[in-house]
């Protein structure tokens, strides 16, 4: 009897990197039932029923908010497997139970995927790897594999609009659910080829460059020596940028902690940061200072805050990166 699998995936370009590289190398069966949603949709597994006789992979969504649902699988008797690179917490010791998880800086999950499978999708991992804003990693990969130039740059811009896609408050805000856009890339084996060869790949290039138009000109709300903190409106061009915004605005000033608030469709806001590599603070730690913030150490964030609390964000993100 086959193993039934399921696999829970962050819709960015990490999750689906990670994802298409576990498919291209037989590693998820054919029919593996697949669980993801927008970039901050990240409590996957309370949404996933396994037990005795199926498995359970995880790709880039935290432990810490996905705790007491890998211990309800693993009490059913499934197998979880968890690749990722953010704030865990304490792990599960349970013989059922895998971790491939590493929260260094410079480590994303796809490349924690393509150490595993002995990069036999590496060029997925590149794309996954920029669009994480890991462009070191990236093209130290793309070295070793002797890509050219110009297939660097493609993967480059790949990854972003990947990661792009990823955000906004609902699917609805979404080019691509997840899911969909998950399959579009499975015919891939080589991401060049989706890129020359997909029309799904001019949309998000399009929407992309229409969304980056409407937020140039975006000016600092509060600013202080070592961090900026900017303002989005509550649109839906607004928050499928976030993302992306935020780490474009950090590579432009890169020795300072860059904030980003994002006007939520219900009235609240989001919040992402991004903070230099010897930044005191690590952002995943600045974040998981409010109820719903977490991440990684260079970049994080805090899916909830009303307004009542921005005033305090800002005095604290000023205060604690000076």
């Amino acid at each position: 009897m086959n193993t039934i699998d399921h696999c829970a995936f962050n819709g960015d370009a990490d999750g689906l990197c990670a994802l298409q590289q576990l498919r291209l190398a037989g590693e998820l069966d054919p029919q593996v039932r697949l669980v993801s949603g927008v970039k901050r949709d990240i409590e996957l597994l309370r949404r996933v029923q396994a037990g005795p006789g199926e498995r359970v992979t995880v790709l880039d969504v935290a432990h810490e908010q996905n705790r007491e649902a890998t211990r309800r699988l693993l009490d059913a008797g499934a197998r979880v497997r968890y690749f990722d690179h953010h704030f865990a917490g304490e792990l599960p010791r349970h013989p059922a139970f895998e971790s491939f998880i590493d929260t260094a800086a410079q480590v994303c999950t796809s490349l924690l995927v393509n150490t595993y499978l002995d990069g036999r999708h590496h060029r997925w991992a590149v794309a996954a790897a920029f669009g994480d804003g890991l462009a070191g990693p990236a093209r130290v990969l793309a070295a070793q594999h002797g890509l050219a130039d110009d297939e660097v740059q493609a993967l480059e811009e790949l990854g972003l609009l990947l990661n792009y896609n990823a955000y906004g408050d609902s699917l609805s805000d979404l080019h691509f659910e997840p899911l969909a856009l998950a399959a579009e890339l499975l015919p891939y084996h080589d991401p060049l080829d989706f890129i020359r060869h997909s029309t799904s790949f001019t949309t998000l290039r399009t929407g992309h460059a229409a969304d980056m138009a409407a937020a140039a000109g975006l000016e600092p709300w509060h600013e202080g020596r070592g961090a900026q903190l900017y303002r989005l409106p509550a649109q839906p061009w607004a928050r499928r940028v976030s993302g992306v915004l935020a780490n474009q605005l950090a590579a432009g000033a890169p020795r300072k902690a860059i904030g980003l608030l994002s006007a939520r469709a219900d009235g609240d806001w989001a919040f992402s940061l991004r903070v230099p590599e010897e930044a005191g603070l690590a952002a995943d730690a600045f974040c998981r200072q409010f109820p719903t913030g977490g991440g990684r150490k260079r970049a994080a964030g805090i899916n909830r805050l009303a307004d009542a609390q921005l005033k305090e964000v800002a005095a604290r993100l000023l205060d604690c990166y000076r």
